[in-house]
């Protein structure tokens, strides 16, 4: 008889001490009437409460809990990357903390991975956040959907499950702007939709800023769509088409009509609106520029430094060979649970 399927949980965790606890409740309860084995990889970035503390506590007692701690904060979707490259599931769950993606939805997920899926994801058919919050999300999920990601749920997604061949493609990435599941969809495969409900959070507040989905929105854009630069050469073309008719009506008028004055006013005009449209060209520009010298850099992704439950092989390994790229991690404390 062969040995059940063993899936990994992936979970980033950034300052969620009062939730760690309810969610362990809740995965144990999801997980434990399925025929498959689990591995539950926590991946601390960089909290500042007893997030760490508590998971080295929950290690002790479940042999099924692995842990990574980062050096700082790198951003939830460099903990996901850093989950899934410490993976060994044949296919592992992305699920945030904080209870608005319920564990529950595991079952679905496996169902329809046993079906042949190698991608499924968990899609928010609902929603309980402040309407201003819903209506900018989908406003944001439709421009995505327009401009880059035609397949890009509507609602959008924050978990789900990816196959062991999909984890190592995925793994083989090599972008610094990062949104992973951008990225996966991009990656094609067999892929498929579980609609739910997705709660309030069980305590605490949002860690990403409208800041922070600013700059995803940028990042996604950037890395999936070819509108910007686009934008900015047609827009060179309509200005120069309508200076050159505008240049063309001044000098028939001058000519045929006699008429035509200084027309300073209008010259600032001009000025001011074309110094703005380069200002806005450049900043598009720049937008590109920053990536491809982030890319360039080579800094890693994140620093791992601390670790729980993961063993290192070095009569085996060399120290570049154990590091997938773009990550890093210190010879800090190693612990077994």
């Amino acid at each position: 008889m062969s040995e059940p399927a063993l899936i990994s949980v992936v979970v980033p965790v950034f300052n969620e001490e009062t939730n760690i606890q309810p969610f362990y409740d809740a995965l144990c309860e999801a997980v434990n009437s399925l025929e498959e084995r689990f591995e539950m990889i926590f991946v601390d970035d960089g909290s500042a409460d007893g997030s760490f503390q508590l998971i080295s506590d929950l290690a002790r007692r479940d042999s099924r809990i692995r842990a990574l701690r980062f050096s700082r904060n790198f951003g939830s979707h460099p903990a996901l990357t850093a989950g899934l490259r410490h993976a060994r599931g044949d296919a592992a769950v992305m699920i945030s903390v904080d209870l608005q993606d319920p564990p529950s939805l595991i079952g679905a997920f496996l169902s329809n991975w046993r079906q042949g899926y190698h991608v499924v994801w968990g899609v928010r058919e609902s929603r309980d956040d402040p309407w201003a919050k819903k209506t900018l999300a989908n406003s944001f999920y439709a421009l995505i959907r327009r401009i880059a990601i035609p397949n890009y749920p509507p609602q959008g997604m924050d978990c789900g499950l990816l196959d062991r061949r999909v984890i190592e493609a995925f793994n083989g990435f090599q972008e610094v702007s990062r949104i992973v599941p951008t990225l996966l969809i991009w990656a094609g495969f067999r892929q498929t939709l579980v609609p739910y409900h997705r709660s309030a959070r069980h305590s605490g507040y949002s860690k990403w800023s409208l800041r922070k989905r600013v700059k995803a929105a940028i990042d996604i854009i950037v890395s999936f769509s070819y509108l910007p630069i686009r934008f900015m050469s047609y827009l060179g073309i309509l200005i120069s088409c309508a200076s050159f008719v505008y240049a063309a009506f001044l000098i028939l008028r001058r000519v045929f009509l006699g008429m035509g004055g200084s027309g300073w006013p209008s010259v600032m005009v001009a000025i001011l609106f074309l110094g703005g449209m380069q200002l806005i060209m450049l900043g598009i520009l720049g937008e590109y520029i920053w990536r491809t010298s982030e890319q360039v850099r080579a800094r890693p992704l994140y620093i791992v430094m601390d670790e729980i439950g993961f063993q290192k092989n070095s009569q085996t390994e060399t120290a570049s060979e154990a590091q997938p790229p773009g990550s890093h991690s210190l010879s800090g404390r190693q612990e077994t649970a």
